[in-house]
C-alpha cells in the first residue's frame, strides 16, 4: 500500500512538456543564428570548443532531477507494517462511464473530470468504510476491488480516462453486474453501488443488472453527468480549433443526458437520482442516504507503518544536478579532444 502527503503537488510535472517546447524553440533559433554566419557544419568546426550535444543533455538531466526534487516533495509513503483493526462502516463500489461522451464539456470542465473531482470529494467524506470502483464503456472492468485504501482510490479515480477501456459504447448493465459480483460475498456490510454516467446506453439492458443486484440486498445510486441540452463530444485538436465527432453523413455527434433511465435505475434499485451541474454533482444528497444505512463492524487490513521515500528522491536529485552542473555547455582544454557528446563529423 502506497500513500501521498501531497499528491495534488504531482501537476507541477505538467511543466515539463512546456520545458520541452521551449527548450526546442530556442535550439531552432539557435541553428538559425548560425546559419547566418554560413554552413553550419563548418561554423562549429571553426568554433573548436562548441558542443551541439552538451545543452540536450545538460537540458534532459536538468528535467530528470526536476521531476525527482518534485516526487520528493510529494512524499511517495511505502506501507512498512500490515495490523488486523476493527472497522465500522459499509462497502460501496463507484461505477463510473469512462465513454467517449463524458469527455462532453456541457459540465465544465468536462463531464469525466467532474465526476472525478466529486469521486475525490466522495471518498475524503469516508471514515471506516470500504470503496471499489469498477470503469466502463462498452465493458466493464474493475479498476480497484473492496479496500479502505482511499488514497490509492483517489489516484485511480483521478486518473480513469476513455483510454481504459478499448471498445466504447456505454454498458450500463455490464458495469452494474460486474459491481455487484465485486463485493465480498462473505462481508456482512450493507452495501451501495453509486452509477456515475449520462446514461446514453447503448450495449445493453440495465434494469435486469439492477433488479439483481437488489436481490443481493444492494442498493443502487445514481448521478447523471450531462444536460437535457446536450453537447458534442471533443476528439482533438486540429490547429488551435477543437475538433469533434461526427457521424457517417458529417453531421456533429450531440450527446444528452438520459435523465429517465437514471431516475428509473435509481427507483428500481431503491437509491437516490442526483443530477450533476458544473457547481453542485449531488454527492451530497447521495452522501446523505450512505449515512443512513447500517454501519457493520468488520476487521480490516491496515498499514500502520509507513516508511518514506523523499529522501532517496532528493539524493538522486542533487546527483544528477551535480552531474548537470560540472558539465560545461563549452568544451574545456581537458576535454576538446572528446567527443562523448558529438558524432564524429568525416569532413569530405
Amino acid at each position: 500500500m502506497v500513500e501521498f502527503d501531497h499528491l495534488i503537488l504531482l501537476s507541477i510535472l505538467a511543466a515539463i512538456p512546456l520545458c520541452v517546447l521551449l527548450f526546442l524553440w530556442m535550439l531552432r533559433r539557435r541553428k538559425k543564428a548560425i546559419q547566418k554566419f554560413g554552413n553550419t557544419q563548418i561554423v562549429q568546426q571553426l568554433v573548436s570548443d562548441y558542443s551541439s550535444g552538451r545543452p540536450i543533455v545538460k537540458f534532459v538531466l536538468l528535467m530528470v532531477a526536476f521531476a525527482l526534487l518534485v516526487c520528493a516533495v510529494v512524499n511517495l509513503k511505502i506501507g512498512s507494517k500490515l495490523d488486523k483493526t476493527k472497522r465500522k462502516g459499509v462497502d460501496i463500489i463507484i461505477a463510473l462511464d469512462v465513454s467517449n461522451s463524458m469527455l462532453a464539456q456541457d459540465i465544465k470542465p468536462s463531464r469525466i473530470e467532474r465526476a472525478q473531482m466529486a469521486i475525490s470529494k466522495l471518498i475524503d467524506k469516508f471514515e471506516e468504510d470500504q470503496i471499489g470502483i469498477v470503469v466502463f464503456a462498452g465493458s466493464a472492468q474493475v479498476l480497484l476491488p473492496i479496500t479502505t485504501d482511499y488514497a490509492t482510490a483517489k489516484m485511480l479515480a483521478m486518473s480513469a480516462n476513455p483510454d481504459i477501456i478499448p471498445n466504447q459504447g456505454t454498458a450500463i448493465g455490464e458495469a452494474i453486474t460486474l459491481a455487484t459480483t465485486s463485493f465480498d460475498k462473505n462481508s456482512k456490510n450493507k452495501k451501495a453501488i453509486i452509477l456515475i454516467t449520462d446514461g446514453e446506453n447503448h450495449e445493453d439492458e440495465a434494469l435486469p443488472a439492477v433488479q439483481n443486484a437488489i436481490k443481493e440486498g444492494i442498493i443502487v445510486h445514481t448521478i447523471g453527468m450531462g444536460s437535457e441540452n446536450g453537447s458534442p463530444i471533443p476528439i482533438g485538436m486540429k490547429g488551435f480549433n477543437i475538433e469533434y465527432k461526427k457521424d457517417r453523413d458529417g453531421n456533429t455527434v450531440v450527446t444528452k443526458l438520459n435523465e429517465p433511465m437514471l431516475q428509473q435505475i435509481a427507483n428500481v434499485g431503491r437509491g437516490t437520482y442526483a443530477r450533476a451541474s458544473t457547481n453542485d454533482v449531488g454527492l451530497n444528497a447521495i452522501f446523505d442516504e450512505i449515512n443512513k444505512m447500517e454501519k457493520k463492524n468488520y476487521e480490516a487490513k491496515v498499514y500502520s507503518e509507513y516508511n518514506n521515500t523523499y529522501v532517496y528522491f532528493i539524493v538522486f536529485g542533487l546527483v544528477i544536478l551535480l552531474i548537470e552542473f560540472i558539465i560545461f555547455e563549452r568544451k574545456t582544454r581537458l576535454t576538446r579532444n572528446l567527443n562523448f557528446f558529438e558524432k564524429k563529423r568525416i569532413l569530405k
